[in-house]
């Protein structure tokens, strides 16, 4: 029995002892990409933007940032989920829209989207969040 033992503790060791490893089905290797960290720290950072306020051409309000959700299907796809109406946060119409079709003016704290008005984004289909 000690001999055995010995045996296994060394074979171990010395990895000559067949031992199962994990099989992965879609192992892919993983490339880091180096990135200009200053031009990053000019973006625009989505905890500032959820809650702000969202205008058409005209200036007018028409709904608040609520949140943004990644595509499922193509990840590189963005929605803006906006609340229509409602009082502080409830009670208010979401939609979603593309995230390109928003034109961020930060310095002057003004998120705009152009030919939309209150009416039309509240007959838009309403956005509900997955139940988790």
């Amino acid at each position: 029995m000690k001999t055995e033992l010995l045996t296994i503790a060394i074979a171990t060791a010395l990895g000559v002892l067949a031992v199962p490893r994990p099989q992965f089905l879609h192992a892919q290797e993983v490339k880091l990409i180096v990135v200009d960290v200053h031009a990053v720290a000019e973006g625009y950072r989505t905890t500032k933007l959820v809650g702000r306020n969202v205008v058409n051409e005209k200036d007018e309000k028409i709904g608040t940032i609520d949140d943004f959700v990644i595509g499922h299907a193509d990840p590189r796809v963005l929605f803006t989920i906006l609340q229509v109406g409602g009082f502080l946060g409830m009670g208010g119409h979401l939609v979603a829209v593309p995230y390109e079709s928003l034109k961020l003016d930060i310095p002057n704290n003004k998120v705009t989207l152009a030919g939309a008005s209150k009416d039309q984004l509240r007959k838009m289909p309403e956005f509900r969040y997955p139940e988790s």
